[in-house]
């Protein structure tokens, strides 16, 4: 989600479009409990709207009531009614909502708030935060970075909470070396479907915890998780560099994610500029705009390095160096480089400023039909040439950002829930469409030509934030952990009450 002004133009000309397309649950009875668990669920209608609604915008859930939470221990006794009471329904932790396709929803059962439970303590040494599960990222940077200190691990958008992301992975240009958000977590308390609070780390429990970070919200609810904090750096040089050349841009990308923390950028990424889209030239100088616009005409695909070094002081030998290797050795188009020098956290936080916008135009709450993807690496090739220029460049427009960049194996833990490509390096896609009542649609039969694709051309991908519908995709996506996956889910959920909206269970 690296640079939304993409999205700003082409959403700007649909303006007129109908209300977001939405699929339906059906309409659901309000959820009464009993006065001795002392817990208020809140089941007015607009309370009710916004959690029947996710950031994909295309699915409607409506539940029988909301719990905000003043504590983890009412979390807990409404988990231990549940599995217990006499009615028995199902429980949905929700942060910030930005699920696709209705991963945090809960038909008829409970919402839970998570954001009403928020809270960062830094430790005396400062080595790493506790932090509630429905803190947002913002926040634990703002908190850490006045204390001179931050997580090292982010994703590209931090308005999400600390619990949804460690329920995925929490993916961004930083995992590369220091990995995914879930490679930086300590110690969790987690909140089973049984009603139990439980402490866990590598040492404690830790059946739950490898299962919890990366299982989709299958096995808990994280109510508190213990985070790595390193030193905040003061400021980072952003560069952009534009390639004609796919094999030189993946060779370029390649290379510097191999590079080691002294000799090497602190965060890459990429992205793709294609003819048949809003074509993004903000990031160069005004004279330049018009020479990038002509590129990608010409080309029709552009591809755009954007790297990063964070520093303290400019004048540390270092980082000049790295910048002076950035700018000699590697093989983009000659004269299309750009830099930006801004503050930390203004580079973490870049994509809120394109939030502001698109919320200013009252674009923002469309539909988003978002395919994320890993590639392996030694089918990357043949993900290009048949995916984006055989599907991608051939479709009438496209609408959003198209992220494309390499990170290593080596910095995941197999022993956790998430599933990535069996390959030392792979390549995460992002397809981030936005779409309109009337095309929704047509952009998820895109999605679907690309999975067909690369079924048919044994391009062995794995979906990230997915919604399969089939226990088979399921099995699959998993694979060889299905098994552990599954007996983890009798062993801490087991009436299957946690995040129904994933159709796992």
């Amino acid at each position: 989600m690296a640079n939304l002004r993409l999205m700003i133009t082409l959403i700007t000309v649909l303006v007129y479009l109908l209300p977001s397309f939405a699929k339906s649950s059906e309409s659901t009875k309000v959820i009464t409990l009993p006065k001795s668990l002392n817990l208020t669920l809140l089941t007015d209608p607009s309370t009710i709207s916004t959690a029947s609604h996710d950031y994909g915008n295309v699915t409607t859930v409506t539940p029988g009531g909301v719990l905000c939470p003043s504590s983890s221990a009412e979390i807990s006794r409404l988990l231990r009614y549940a599995a217990n009471g006499e009615t028995i329904f199902q429980v949905a932790a929700r942060g910030q909502g930005h699920s696709l396709n209705g991963q945090a929803s809960v038909s008829g059962g409970v919402v839970i708030n998570m954001t009403c439970l928020a809270d960062i303590t830094v430790s005396e040494d400062k080595e790493y935060a506790d932090v509630a599960g429905g803190t947002l990222w913002v926040d634990v940077l703002r908190e850490t970075a006045e204390q001179g200190v931050s997580p090292v691990s982010w994703t590209d958008y931090l308005h999400i909470s600390v619990g949804g992301t460690l329920s995925n992975a929490g993916i961004g240009g930083q995992m590369f070396r220091n990995g995914p958000q879930i490679s930086n977590v300590l110690e969790l308390d987690v909140i089973t479907g049984k009603g139990e609070t439980l402490a866990c780390s590598p040492q404690l429990n830790p059946e739950l915890f490898y299962g919890v970070l990366g299982g989709l919200g299958q096995f808990g609810i994280i109510s508190r998780a213990r985070i790595v904090l390193n030193h905040a750096p003061k400021r980072a040089k952003w560069f952009k560099m534009l390639y004609s050349d796919f094999t030189a841009f993946t060779k370029d990308q390649e290379s510097l994610i191999s590079m080691n923390n002294d000799t090497g950028v602190d965060y890459v990424e990429g992205q793709l500029l294609m003819s048949n889209g809003i074509v993004d030239t903000s990031f160069f100088p005004p004279s330049d705009q018009s020479k990038v616009a002509d590129l990608v005409k010409n080309h029709s695909i552009i591809y755009v390095l954007e790297v990063a070094k964070y520093y303290d002081d400019p004048t540390v030998p270092t980082t000049g160096q790295v910048i002076d290797k950035l700018t000699k050795t590697l093989s983009y188009l000659p004269g299309f480089i750009s830099m930006h020098d801004v503050p930390y956290f203004d580079f973490l936080n870049r994509v809120q400023v394109e939030e502001d916008k698109l919320r200013s135009l009252a674009l923002w709450e469309v539909p988003h039909p978002w395919f994320n993807l890993y590639v392996p690496k030694t089918q990357i090739l043949d993900f290009h040439n048949g995916v984006v220029k055989d599907i991608l460049l051939k479709q009438n427009s496209t609408s959003g950002v198209a992220l494309f960049y390499p990170t290593n194996r080596n910095k995941w833990d197999n022993r956790m829930s998430a599933m990535i490509p069996d390959e030392n390096v792979f390549y995460v896609v992002g397809l981030l469409q936005s779409a309109s009542s009337q095309n929704v649609q047509e952009v998820e039969s895109v999605n679907e030509a690309i999975i067909r694709f690369c079924k048919d051309s044994d391009i062995k991908i794995k979906q990230y934030l997915m919604h399969f519908t089939r226990k088979e995709d399921w099995v699959g996506h998993f694979g060889s952990k299905w098994g552990a996956f599954s007996k983890r889910k009798d062993l801490f959920d087991p009436k299957k009450l946690l995040s129904p909206g994933q159709d796992i269970f």
